[in-house]
């Protein structure tokens, strides 16, 4: 299996994997070649890439193989153009040929992640639901509008975990397919392959052996921003909802707001969620 990134070797070619990864993606049409069964590989041959890059085939065999880590940016923009990446797609392949941060004997551990006693505040705060993420996407806290929104948004529990292992996430998005792959390539894109962090390590080496979407959708090499966005869930309580998401960062952590447009069914239905937390919590006094 292909688990690049935190978790691989550390003399891994990554710069290859994710060249490979990612022409296997560009179909032969896009870029105005003839396609047909007979092709023996997915996506774009070796030559191929190299043609449309004006570069020489012996050069991009190289740089897959790992032979040539130190390629001009130059070639590293012709080749995103070749295989229709993104700017954040791109900026991650120039990253990737970067030399890597010298290793030393002792490495001081990553701080615990905090969350400032002012976003506990404001999560009390807030009639909406709201939680704090950490850069692995553990949930570091949350308010309880949160846990009756989705019971997995307690602290304690990672995001990514539980969209991919726990089934309750298959039933509650409406596109669960389309929110795993968004947040394995915001992921990717977070901890790009830092293979300091241990956390990152163990999270990809957990996911990768318990889920095959995962690996699947690691093996893609899909980044992009971590962003907010829409989230169209089946609550089993008050029905569909339709709810924005903003990702909004505080220092080192990021809380995560969901609300509803105005005068929306969403609207009703969250304010119906947020009178039943309410009365729960009198009700426990």
């Amino acid at each position: 299996m292909t688990t690049s990134g935190p978790g691989s070797a550390p003399d891994e070619n990554r710069l290859g994997e994710y060249l490979r990864a990612r022409r296997a993606l560009v179909a032969p049409e896009q870029v105005g070649l003839p396609g047909g069964s007979h092709r023996r590989v997915p996506g774009l041959r070796r030559e191929e890439v190299a043609l449309l890059a004006g570069i020489s085939a012996d050069y991009y065999l190289r740089l897959e193989r790992g032979r040539d880590s130190n390629p001009s940016a130059q070639v590293l923009e012709a080749l995103a153009r070749v295989l229709h990446l993104d700017d954040v797609e791109t900026d991650y392949l120039l990253g990737l040929a970067k030399p890597p941060p010298r290793r030393t004997a002792a490495r001081p551990a990553r701080r615990a992640e905090r969350v400032p006693e002012r976003l506990h505040h404001l999560l009390a705060a807030l009639e909406l639901p709201a939680f704090v993420e950490g850069r692995t996407f553990d949930v570091l806290a949350s308010n309880p509008l949160a846990v009756a929104f989705n019971p997995r948004l307690v602290p304690g529990e990672n995001r990514l975990r539980s969209l991919l292992l726990d089934p309750g996430e298959r039933t509650f998005h409406d596109d669960w397919e389309r929110a795993a792959a968004d947040s394995v390539a915001a992921f990717r894109s977070t901890i790009g392959d830092d293979v300091t962090d241990a956390r990152a390590v163990e999270l990809v080496g957990e996911l990768s052996l318990a889920s095959g979407r995962f690996r699947t959708l690691w093996a893609r090499h899909d980044v992009q921003r971590l962003e907010g966005g829409v989230a169209t869930v089946h609550h089993p309580v008050v029905g569909p909802l339709r709810l924005n998401r903003e990702k909004l960062p505080v220092g080192e952590v990021l809380l995560v707001v969901y609300y509803p447009d105005e005068r929306s069914d969403s609207a009703e239905r969250l304010a119906l969620l947020a009178s039943t937390v309410a009365a729960d919590a009198r009700s426990s006094l």
